[in-house]
């Protein structure tokens, strides 16, 4: 199946001339108006070298608030918190630090990658989402510091994750669960996780198909 060339043309090809590995496109470009229209198609962006490459996997992998799971070691994590004294108690908080949150995913280490995805393009295009008010950070923080976080965009009934990183153990699992109970109660209803991981199936993420996902959008974005 032929790779889709995108241009300075405002637009994407259909979901479904996707690659069996969910690829649809490279090339264009980062602008906000590209990145909403992809969002809203279900449809993110993921840099291998120089260039942007387009993706929109099937099924996908998403995680419904409503079915959030908080295992054992969760509840015991959030119950030890409370316990904390004030200096090491950790303390959640939204959109107080997002350059610094996307700074950290974007250093951080993952075992099986040679880098990172989040280039200086990336970064400074979700940086100009966020100054828009489409990309949302949550952060975790101890003693003043800055110890885990995640950021994503929100539209309409969906938050679309992007990274999460942590300094310490657990800091990212504090702000995910906070974050979810968050987004559930400003009525979001569905959370996309992109691709697959062990960590987030723990909290009740689960495949769909594609275009189960895409009429979602089509509903949850207005």
């Amino acid at each position: 199946m032929a790779l889709w060339v995108l241009d300075k043309e405002l637009a994407f090809p259909p979901v479904s001339s996707s690659q069996p590995d969910g690829l649809l496109a490279i090339g264009g470009d980062l602008s906000p108006e590209r990145l909403l229209l992809a969002y809203r198609k279900g449809i993110f962006p993921w840099y291998e070298g120089d260039y942007i490459l387009w993706w929109c996997p099937n099924p996908r992998f998403v995680l419904f608030p409503a079915e959030l799971k908080i295992n054992r070691s969760s509840r015991q994590l959030l119950k030890k918190n409370e316990m904390m004294s004030r200096d090491k108690k950790w303390e959640f908080t939204i959109n107080k630090a997002f350059k610094k949150v996307i700074r950290n995913c974007k250093k951080t280490y993952r075992p099986g990658q040679s880098g990172t995805w989040i280039t200086d393009e990336m970064e400074l295009a979700y940086t100009r989402m966020h100054e828009l008010g489409y990309a949302c950070s949550a952060e975790t923080w101890q003693g003043g510091k800055l110890v885990g976080g995640l950021y994503g965009i929100k539209l309409g009934k969906v938050f679309f994750g992007e990274s999460m990183f942590s300094r310490i153990s657990n800091a990212s699992r504090y702000a995910l669960i906070n974050y979810t109970r968050l987004l559930s109660s400003e009525g979001i209803e569905l959370i996309d996780c992109q691709v697959y991981t062990e960590y987030l199936e723990s909290f009740g993420a689960r495949m769909i198909p594609r275009n189960e996902f895409c009429k979602k959008l089509e509903a949850l974005i207005t």
